[in-house]
C-alpha cells in the first residue's frame, strides 16, 4: 500500500467523509521522482461540526501520527463541514509555489 492509500483509507475509516482528496505534491519540491512526502488533504466530515480549525487539524494529524513521524515530510490540510464546503462551491485552495529548495530555484 502506498503511503497516499494509507493517508486516505486511516481518514475514511476516522471519519467517514463525505468529500476527500489526499493529492501528492511531492513532484513540486527537492525530493526523489516517486517520493510520497508531501501531500495535500482535502476532507469534508460532519465529524468537524462545532470544531476550530484548530481541532480539525490536531484530529487530522492525530489519525496520521504514524506517517507525520515517518515518510510524511509536510501535510497541507483543508477541513470543511459539509455546509462550509458546498458554500465555498467545492473550491480547492491552490498550494503555493515551493520557495526553497525546489530542484528549479537551484542556483549553480
Amino acid at each position: 500500500m502506498t503511503v497516499q492509500q494509507l493517508i486516505e483509507a486511516k481518514i475514511r475509516t476516522a471519519l467517514a467523509p463525505a468529500h476527500l482528496e489526499v493529492l501528492n505534491e511531492s513532484d513540486r519540491h527537492a525530493v526523489p521522482r516517486g517520493s510520497e512526502s508531501h501531500f495535500k488533504v482535502v476532507v469534508v466530515s460532519d465529524s468537524f461540526r462545532g470544531q476550530p480549525r484548530i481541532a480539525r487539524h490536531q484530529q487530522v494529524n492525530g489519525i496520521l501520527a504514524d506517517e507525520l513521524a515517518g515518510p510524511v515530510h509536510a501535510l497541507s490540510l483543508q477541513t470543511h463541514t459539509r455546509e462550509e464546503w458546498e458554500a465555498r462551491g467545492g473550491e480547492v485552495l491552490k498550494s503555493p509555489l515551493c520557495l526553497g529548495g525546489g530542484r528549479h530555484d537551484r542556483r549553480r
